[in-house]
């Protein structure tokens, strides 16, 4: 009985990674206000919709406030990426969220860390579900 219970387990763990998708990195290296990438760096303002075009990404709205977590540190022909959350009382379906949107699709309204860090990106780091 519980060889079968752990056969169904191990069957169902795979089950569950077999959708996790390891995307391709967007950078190699990050900037944040802490080694975790835990404090928030700033926050912003999107100045116009963006539509996420994979799951790396958010979606965010015009005139929505952004909670800035890291900017890759962009790679030659490579566009510059911020790793955000977005909130709004319009947009509850998406507060906590944390994923990458065009840099110039806001505009940085408050700095919150002076001193910053620059660390390489992980695999995780560009992990969808």
């Amino acid at each position: 009985m519980s060889c079968a219970l752990v056969i169904l387990l191990f069957v169902g763990l795979l089950h569950q990674t077999a959708r996790a998708v390891y995307m391709d990195k967007l950078a190699d290296n990050k900037i944040c206000g802490d080694a975790e990438c835990s404090h928030v760096l700033s926050m912003a303002t999107a100045l116009d919709d963006f539509i996420a075009p994979d799951c790396r990404f958010i979606n965010i709205k015009k005139d929505q406030m952004v909670y800035v977590y890291s900017k890759l540190v962009p790679e030659e022909g490579a566009g510059v990426f911020w790793s955000g959350s977005v909130y709004s009382e319009r947009y509850v379906d998406q507060m906590g969220i944390i994923g990458y949107f065009p840099s110039t699709m806001v505009n940085e309204t408050q700095k919150f860390a002076e001193d910053t860090v620059k660390i390489p990106t992980a695999n995780m780091d560009f992990y969808c579900d």
